[in-house]
């Protein structure tokens, strides 16, 4: 392992580097994997990872087409409030920083955007486990409470829909899904709490 390599996995861990060069996906592969991959990160509060695509020096015309299609997904995550800021590492490499989850929240909707789907509707929120119910109606309130509503109790239950909505995006459909999702919430009052 050169030296370089090294100190990146003493810099971001083995479970912060996304390495796509390593599997040679086609690009489409490589923005499907690195756009989940990344809300991962970003909603298990990951602040700051690695994304390898390699330069491309065994691509037709030495371009990298995963290089290329992960640039452009990381500036349409950028819009989004996924990604924070992206630096260049290498040739072959981005340093992402990752945008707090809030972000999620906050980033403005463009007309070509489609309307993200409802991930649940509201007799769903009684599927949630009452710890993770009891959470999201914290965050709800926070959230209320930030754009200076006195009164929240009439809006708590159209904000709980719209914080789950927002926090379910970025974790994947697994078996530990509550347990990432009440992670996610904490990270949320977390935020609230350092502003």
């Amino acid at each position: 392992m050169p030296l370089s390599h090294a100190f990146d996995e003493i810099r971001f861990g083995s479970d912060r580097i996304l390495d796509l060069h390593e599997q040679l996906p086609s690009g489409t592969q490589a923005v499907a994997r690195a756009e989940a991959w990344l809300r991962e990160k970003q909603a298990g509060g990951a602040r700051e990872v690695l994304v390898i695509t390699g330069r491309g020096n065994n691509s037709a015309g030495g371009v990298s087409v995963v290089r290329e299609e992960v640039r452009r997904l990381l500036a349409r995550l950028r819009r989004r409030g996924v990604v924070k800021e992206v630096t260049q590492h290498t040739e072959g490499s981005f340093i992402v920083a990752l945008a707090p989850l809030s972000a999620l929240r906050d980033a403005p909707r463009r007309r070509r955007d489609p309307v993200a789907p409802r991930e649940r509707d509201p007799e769903s929120l009684m599927e949630l486990t009452p710890q993770t119910r009891d959470m999201l109606r914290k965050v709800s309130l926070r959230a209320l409470e930030e754009l200076g509503i006195r009164d929240p109790e009439p809006f708590v239950q159209r904000e709980m829909l719209d914080q789950l909505s927002f926090a379910i995006r970025s974790i994947p459909d697994c078996a530990d899904r509550e347990e990432r999702l009440r992670a996610a919430l904490a990270m949320l009052l977390a935020e609230y709490d350092d502003r």
